[in-house]
């Protein structure tokens, strides 16, 4: 069993920063990837960016150069560092696991306010 359990959202202003924290539990040796997604209101969920075992990352082209995604030492931790925030990336984030299949955590809000 897999367990992600994600933190950092809230509200923030336009041209503001948050910064994303998602740590995984359980069997998770032998992963593929991590990420995170996005899902604005009564919009599809979304790949925002995703990190490889190997630590190679991948953004959308509407976050690159404000966004990083990085992972923690002990490697069960993924990390979204989120600058110069704008109205459209307001949504609920959901980190993602892959490792047999997709693992998910339950989500954290960021709203950001114009």
């Amino acid at each position: 069993q897999v367990r992600l359990v994600e933190s950092g959202g809230g509200l923030v202003q336009a041209g503001g920063s948050l910064k994303l924290s998602c740590t995984a539990s359980g069997f998770i040796s032998n992963l593929k990837s991590m990420a995170w997604y996005r899902q604005a209101p009564e919009k599809q969920r979304d790949l925002v960016a995703s990190i490889t075992s190997d630590d190679s990352t991948n953004y959308i082209d509407s976050v690159k150069g404000r966004f990083t995604i990085s992972r923690g030492n002990a490697k069960n931790t993924v990390y979204l560092q989120m600058n110069s925030l704008k109205p459209e990336d307001t949504g609920v984030y959901y980190c993602n696991l892959f490792r047999d299949k997709d693992y998910w955590g339950k989500g954290t809000l960021v709203t950001v306010s114009s």
